[in-house]
């Protein structure tokens, strides 16, 4: 396990900035928490929002399944980010997480097909378990 982590690998130091985050949810975060991740809606399975890990906070996790769901807008376009998120999900993904991603729009117009999506991606997680 990486030195100075441990649960998970939560980041304590960034609860403060995980807490405002919580607070100040994007308009398509709020909507897929309330309506797919919230709750074990997703086939049993706990998620926590805005959630220190490494030096990240992720947009929601689940550390039974060691997925992380992130939730894209538009700056995310932008080169410099694009990078930026390049190289968090090669540490997320390197400390033993799969990292989803799906852009506002997906979540905004179509998160019927997210939900799905994500119940599929449980589900082949699950059989590959047995």
């Amino acid at each position: 396990m990486t030195e100075g982590y441990s649960n998970h690998f939560y980041n304590k130091n960034l609860q403060p900035n995980a807490n405002r985050l919580r607070k100040e949810m994007t308009k398509a975060e709020a909507c897929l928490w309330k309506y797919v991740l919230r709750a074990g809606k997703m086939k049993g399975y706990g998620f926590r929002r805005q959630r220190p890990v490494l030096n990240y906070i992720a947009d929601f996790m689940c550390k039974e399944l060691m997925l992380i769901v992130e939730v894209d807008g538009s700056i995310h376009e932008l080169e410099d980010v694009r990078k930026n998120d390049e190289q968090r999900q090669k540490a997320l993904e390197e400390a033993g997480f799969t990292v989803l991603r799906f852009t506002n729009h997906e979540v905004l117009t179509n998160i019927q097909w997210v939900h799905s999506y994500l119940e599929e991606w449980i589900e082949k997680k699950i059989a590959s378990r047995e």
